[in-house]
């Protein structure tokens, strides 16, 4: 499944800026090298659908991340709402009720179970009194969403690989927390991060990278940087 994802599909650039109009310029400075791009929550209530039909129309494809969570009657109206605009990549949160209510009213979209959030550390877990490692709840999330009928999971880098080797090459698997550099900083909200060759190699179908690419002098140079690596790892796995 994987290997058939083309390379300028592979990134999605994610577009978490205030205006749309700044999310088209950085759609239209990034288009020669991505044809992937993800409209958030904070787009989204600025813009409505106006910014992700200008991206479909544009030829190009849209993860609509707004991480649904609700009464499941609500979520499957949501759901409704996003077929057949051309979104092919839909966010909810992965709950049973929720995976169930959503998947009734899956069209045309793809649905993926955000597992746990990328900014969630460890320290987060052993704070709630948990004692399950991050790595085994997402995997226990990963595989009752896909046991649901989702499409794939949201995922860090970090836990990819089990997820791939134990639930197979049909999951779709959507991995943020893309930096250049892996080792974390005391400035960056994400906790669980990895290079776009870590997440390839390990298995990761997309990757999500917003600022090393919106917020780069040259963001074409990142884009190719990220796309060697991502070729490299490809032919590794």
């Amino acid at each position: 499944m994987s290997s058939s994802i083309p390379l300028n599909e592979r990134i999605i650039i994610a577009l978490d800026v205030e205006h749309p109009e700044q999310a088209k310029e950085i759609v239209k400075k990034c288009e020669s090298h991505v044809g992937f791009y993800k409209v958030g929550l904070q787009l989204f209530m600025a813009s409505w659908f106006e910014t992700v039909d200008w991206i479909v129309n544009r030829g190009h494809k849209v993860m609509l991340d707004l991480k649904f969570f609700d009464i499941p009657e609500t979520v499957k109206l949501a759901v409704e709402q996003v077929n057949n605009r051309g979104v092919s990549l839909a966010t909810i949160h992965g709950n049973d009720p929720i995976i169930r209510a959503a998947v009734t009213a899956r069209g045309d979209v793809k649905l993926l179970a955000v597992t746990v959030l990328t900014s969630f550390g460890e320290e987060d877990m052993r704070a709630m009194g948990m004692t399950q490692s991050v790595e085994d709840l997402v995997f226990f999330r990963a595989k009752r969403a896909m046991e649901l009928g989702c499409d794939g999971v949201v995922s860090s880098g970090l836990e990819v690989e089990k997820m791939r080797n134990k639930l197979g090459e049909k999951l779709l698997i959507v991995t943020p927390g893309i930096r250049l550099d892996p080792t974390p900083d005391s400035g960056d909200d994400q906790k669980r991060i990895v290079t776009a060759g870590m997440a390839i190699g390990n298995g990761a179908s997309h990757l999500v990278v917003g600022r090393p690419i919106t917020k780069a002098k040259d963001p074409i140079k990142v884009i190719e940087l990220m796309q060697q690596e991502i070729i490299s790892a490809a032919g590794s796995v």
